[in-house]
């Protein structure tokens, strides 16, 4: 069995941690060994505690691994791992990335900038306003929003934008098959349509509470930078704050009325150090990959009023790099045929180039 196959198979593994799999890949240098070792050498070694080494001789086998990825197969379920091309680079920058991502949806796109928009479950509608706002106006510079598809702010992060046919990444503290809450069923249906849908945890995994402390480490290991709408003093959302912080991510929060409860928590972020937020132009100025896209878009460059707004779809994907047609076509969902004329057009307008083997980029004056 390849390396990439076993840290797929410890994966599924329901006695396995994180730091687990760490210890694995530490101190047995060939991961391979580990499906052939003998049971009694696997016994011996310090590395794997007594419960995880039943659960590996117990499952160690062909037929086991073979149905669990048939069943991801089942679910449309796409599994990378961090030997992988596909994996995010700035996950694998944070401490200790999970070694294995399920993914229901579109593969999460590496060079697309990424915001993550968090905040209270019992928001208010200043909360659900602003989270929804934010997302709309971020999208349309295409900027992915992420977020952990709870009640409140992060629902309606999501559903900002999906509003514009935008970006979304939407991280789960349960196997990628299990709806939590159950109200966002028609909410996850967008997203696995339109987005991505993104879990360390194998399917049938269910959302128990110490699950979304480690989810949160990977919205904001997504992220370029975490905006935080609404926080409670002691709420969870300041867990992936933490995070944001030791991962060297930008913190930014929106103001709220002292005399509320939700606002506590991102009125304190603020005099602790977090940007003090009211538009996206905050977000933008600290974040040099967001200013460089603004100012293309804004600023004379391009003029984003005379594109329509499938053709902004497409500059906003060019603008990452170079890119294959094909790729451009699963980045934005738009068709090859009719992506074809909106190629046309942009190449009439003097705005993109082609090279050989239908590459796109963004001609060198407009840079």
């Amino acid at each position: 069995m390849k390396e990439r196959d076993v840290l797929i198979w410890l994966s599924s593994l329901s006695k396995i941690e994180c730091k687990d799999m760490y210890n694995i890949s530490n101190n047995i240098r060939n991961l391979s060994m580990l499906w052939k070792i003998s049971v009694n050498d696997l016994k011996k070694l310090k590395c794997i505690n007594n419960k995880l080494k039943e659960e590996i001789i117990a499952k160690r086998n062909k037929t086991y691994f073979e149905n669990f990825i048939e069943k991801n197969k089942k679910f449309n379920v796409k599994i990378i791992t961090i030997l992988d091309d596909t994996y995010p680079d700035l996950l694998k920058k944070i401490y200790m990335p999970p070694k294995v991502l399920y993914i229901k949806g579109k593969l999460i796109e590496k060079n697309n900038p990424t915001v993550s928009i968090i905040g209270s479950r019992k928001a208010t509608k200043y909360g659900m306003f602003h989270a929804e706002k934010f997302a709309k106006e971020l999208s349309k510079l295409g900027v992915s929003i992420v977020s952990g598809m709870a009640k409140g702010i992060d629902t309606f992060a999501h559903i900002g934008a999906l509003h514009n046919r935008g970006k979304t990444i939407a991280v789960l503290g349960s196997g990628v098959d299990i709806i939590y809450p159950k109200c966002n069923n028609k909410l996850y249906k967008k997203i696995s349509e339109n987005g991505t849908i993104v879990s360390e945890f194998p399917l049938g995994t269910q959302p128990i509470a110490r699950n979304f402390p480690k989810r949160n480490r990977i919205i904001s290991g997504l992220s370029l930078g975490v905006l935080v709408i609404e926080a409670a003093l002691r709420s969870g959302t300041l867990i992936t704050v933490n995070y944001a912080l030791e991962q060297g991510r930008e913190v930014f929060s929106l103001p709220g009325n002292v005399n509320s409860p939700n606002s506590i928590g991102t009125n304190k972020l603020i005099k602790d150090g977090a940007k003090l937020t009211t538009n996206i132009y905050d977000v933008i100025e600290e974040i040099n990959t967001l200013k460089e896209r603004y100012n293309i878009l804004t600023k004379g460059k391009i003029n984003s009023n005379t594109l329509s707004e499938k053709e902004l779809k497409v500059i906003n994907c060019i603008i990452n790099g170079p890119i294959q047609y094909d790729m451009i076509s699963y980045n934005t969902g738009i068709n090859i045929n009719e992506l074809c004329s909106i190629i046309k057009i942009l190449k009439l307008k003097g705005l993109i180039n082609e090279t050989n083997g239908k590459i796109f980029s963004l001609k060198m004056d407009y840079i």
